[in-house]
Order: C-alpha cells, then structure tokens, then sequence
C-alpha cells in the first residue's frame, strides 16, 4: 500500500495587471510568471479566472520540477510623450 505525503498548503502573491481590452472586458496577466495572463467580462471574473491560471500555471511547474518564481520589486508609471501630428 502506498502512502502519499501530506503537503502542507503555502499562499503565494503576486503583482497583477489589468487592463481594458479594446473589444470589451478585461484582461489580466502575471508579469512575474510568464505566459500567465487570461480575460473576463468584469474585473471580478478576470480576477477570478487569473487566480485559476496561476494555480494552473504553479501546478504545471510543479509536476515539471521547476521552481516557483518569486516576484522581484513592481513598479508601474506613466509617461507623457510630445507628438508632432501633421493636420
């Protein structure tokens, strides 16, 4: 009989960005864990549906043997840039 080790749940977090998609909805990706992203008609479900990919995405990593990127520091800015537009 074989017996499986008992994991001990861990919390991870995570930056995450959203943004309005021209077509309607949101999407939301992970910049600290690459290719993570996904999309929902509110904030509510792309928050919910990236909470998903990232227990996926974990779960993949996991059964690869890699592992679990840490975040490094976020930061996020805005820049003005001046345009000439010919009329």
């Amino acid at each position: 009989m074989r017996v499986m080790a008992r994991q001990r749940a861990k919390s991870y977090s995570w930056s995450v960005f959203y943004e309005q998609a021209p077509e309607g909805g949101y999407v939301a990706s992970v910049p600290a864990l690459p290719g993570c992203h996904t999309q929902g008609d509110t904030i509510e479900e792309a928050e919910q549906n990236i909470k998903e990919a990232i227990a996926l995405y974990l779960e993949s990593l996991a059964a690869h043997g890699e592992p679990i990127p840490r975040e490094g520091r976020s930061l996020q800015g805005k820049v003005t840039v001046p345009i000439a537009i010919p009329a």
